[in-house]
This record gives structure tokens, C-alpha cells and sequence, in this order.
């Protein structure tokens, strides 16, 4: 509404906040009652991009994009997304999610909590959300949906509620062993391009990424997702309990 009150239009919208509480060992919950990484991650993202998705659909711009961040840790097919601990991503059959998170259940799947697990978890959502967005509204909007992962930006305060020691360690690691770090600078400058650059309004439903070793001047692609994000029948039913948790059905 302060937008149109001062004659202006969204044209872009991106969502990029995330928390990650790798340490806890008992689940935080948002006000909801939800436990903390999925509120934060995804259903604040999917009710943002719901109630936004109206005032973007009726931009004069010819160029409308909504961009939700990724991350190489939720794609088992990537070697970020394979380390076991504490476990891969897995939505299981989102039985979590359908008993409304009720107490004790955290995690979307109704199994045991594992933190790390429920940030891959929400993540994994995010991708579900953007190609669901995509798979509805495209074609009706021409808003161009699409998600990316900038490659590591090991240094952020993504990694605050992690181990001093780890927060030290962990951007030298990307550095100088696994070759995945980028700069806060780098990353910003990818995530302008994909929300501005001609180059990235087409295709729409793509995860744009830069790989897991950065090279000098690489060229972005169109990254493989899991099998599980590519799962149209889970994305619908994602979609369809998310409405729920937040209100809107």
C-alpha cells in the first residue's frame, strides 16, 4: 500500500532472510508455535510472496520477477547436500506439516528433531514453492519465479548461533580447501543480475547457480534440483498445507 500511495510499482520481490540454529538441541518455536527454521524460512516467505503476488501481478513492467534464495544443502545431488550430517533433506509424506506441528512434532516429516535438518528441510521448501509459483502463475502473469544460490558466503551472520571456533574455520575451509566461497560483495552483485539482467528473466522455474567451486568469470547454468524438488505432487500438497499454517485457506 505505501508503494501505490506514492505512485510507485513493485517490480521485484526476493526472499532472502533465513535463520540457522545448528546447536539447539530442543526445537524453537515461532509465536505459531512452529518450529522456528520453517516459519522463518519458508512459510514467512510463502505468506510474503502470496500477499504480494497481486500488487506484482498488476505492475506496468513488462520485466516482474520473484526470486527466493537457495542453497547448495538442500540438493543431495550436490556435495554440500550430501554430507549426512545431521541427515539430508527429506519432507517424508509432510505428516509433520499436516498435524499443524502440534507438540511435541517439529520436524515437517513428524519425525525427531535435528536443527541442521530443519533448516535443509526448509530450504527444500523453498525450491518446492518457487517451481509451484511457477507452475501457477507463469503463464497467467508473466512474472518470471526462479530461485539461485550464489555459491558459499561462508563469513555472513547466517552462522551466528554457530561455535565461535566454527565461524573462524569455516570461510577459511571454503576458501582454500572446497574453492565454494564467495564474497557478501560477490553474492549481492549475482542476486542483482538475476532479479535484473535480461539474461535471467528466461527461463522461468530455473535455480540458477555459479557450482560449488567458484572459478574465476564462470558462467551461471541452470542447476539440476533433487529429485524430491522436482516432486509436482508434493509441491501441490506443500502448497496446500502452507496455506493452512498461515491463514490463507
Amino acid at each position: 500500500p505505501s508503494l501505490i500511495r506514492r505512485g510507485r510499482s513493485l517490480v521485484a520481490l526476493i526472499c532472502n532472510a533465513a535463520v540457522y540454529l545448528p546447536l539447539e538441541k530442543e526445537p524453537k518455536r515461532s509465536a505459531e508455535g512452529y518450529e522456528l527454521s520453517v516459519a522463518t524460512n519458508h512459510l514467512g516467505h510463502f505468506l510474503l510472496c502470496n500477499l504480494l503476488l497481486e500488487d506484482l501481478k498488476n505492475s506496468p513492467s513488462s520485466d516482474k520477477r520473484l526470486i527466493i534464495l537457495g542453497t547448495v544443502t538442500a540438493n543431495p545431488k550436490e556435495l554440500g547436500g550430501k554430507i549426512p550430517i545431521p541427515a539430508p533433506p527429506d519432507l517424508g509424506d509432510l505428516s509433520g506439516m499436516a498435524a499443524g506441528f502440534k507438540s511435541p512434532i517439529t520436524m515437517i516429516n513428524g519425525k525427531k528433531f535435528k536443527s541442521g535438518k530443519a533448516y535443509k528441510d526448509s530450504k527444500l521448501c523453498n525450491v518446492l514453492t518457487m517451481r509451484e509459483l511457477h507452475r501457477r502463475y507463469h503463464q497467467e502473469t508473466g512474472i518470471t519465479f526462479s530461485s539461485f544460490y550464489p555459491g558459499c558466503v561462508a563469513d555472513t551472520a547466517l552462522f551466528r548461533n554457530h561455535y565461535s571456533l566454527f565461524r573462524t574455520i569455516f570461510p577459511i575451509f571454503q576458501k582454500n580447501i572446497t574453492g565454494g566461497y564467495v564474497s557478501q560483495e560477490l553474492a549481492g552483485q549475482r542476486l542483482a543480475d538475476v532479479v535484473a539482467d535480461p539474461e535471467y528473466r528466461n527461463p522461468s522455474g530455473a535455480y540458477w547457480s555459479w557450482g560449488n567451486r567458484q572459478k574465476k568469470d564462470r558462467e551461471s547454468f541452470d542447476q539440476e534440483v533433487s529429485d524430491e524438488a522436482l516432486d509436482n505432487d508434493k509441491a501441490i500438497r506443500l502448497w496446500e498445507l502452507s496455506e493452512k499454517l498461515v491463514g490463507l485457506a
